[in-house]
């Protein structure tokens, strides 16, 4: 029996911190001989458009959902670069990061998240919350939140 995950699911966002997070997944994922799979949140409506209004066309969701897709494919070349395989690549839209991360976890099974934190601190946290701080909160598995 190993004290090491299986699966090991890699959240990012695209940002320096999610690379420095990229890097440290797949070095874990190829140490450990675990499953590795990517899971990249994109933008969507904003929460104001659950009132019933809504600013955005189709043309904007649909240059959104390219541009999460491109998020998603190059951080999955990236770790494909660095000598590890992708056993899945997951996408979503429209949904909060932090809830789509912990139940994707839970659906594949993974038995580690590595995520990467902007590091945002006081007020901003507060106002704008964390989704590292939140997977933290509610993953019923470990967390590995990898910082500068």
């Amino acid at each position: 029996m190993s004290i090491f995950p299986t699966r090991i699911l890699l959240a990012t966002d695209g940002s320096e911190e999610a690379q420095l997070a990229a890097t440290t997944a797949v070095d874990l994922a190829k140490s450990t001989s675990s499953e590795l799979h990517v899971v990249h949140v994109g933008a969507g409506h904003p929460l104001y458009e659950a009132s019933g209004y809504s600013g955005i066309t189709e043309e904007v969701l649909d240059a959104q959902r390219l541009e999460a897709q491109r998020v998603l494919d190059e951080q999955v070349r990236m770790v494909e670069g660095a000598g590890a395989s992708v056993e899945e690549a997951h996408l979503s839209i429209d949904e909060r990061p932090d809830r789509t991360i912990v139940h994707l976890c839970e659906q594949i099974g993974a038995g580690l998240i590595v995520m990467g934190s902007k590091g945002r601190g006081g007020i901003r946290r507060a106002l704008m919350g964390s989704v590292s701080d939140s997977v933290v909160k509610h993953a019923h598995c470990p967390v590995l939140v990898v910082r500068h």
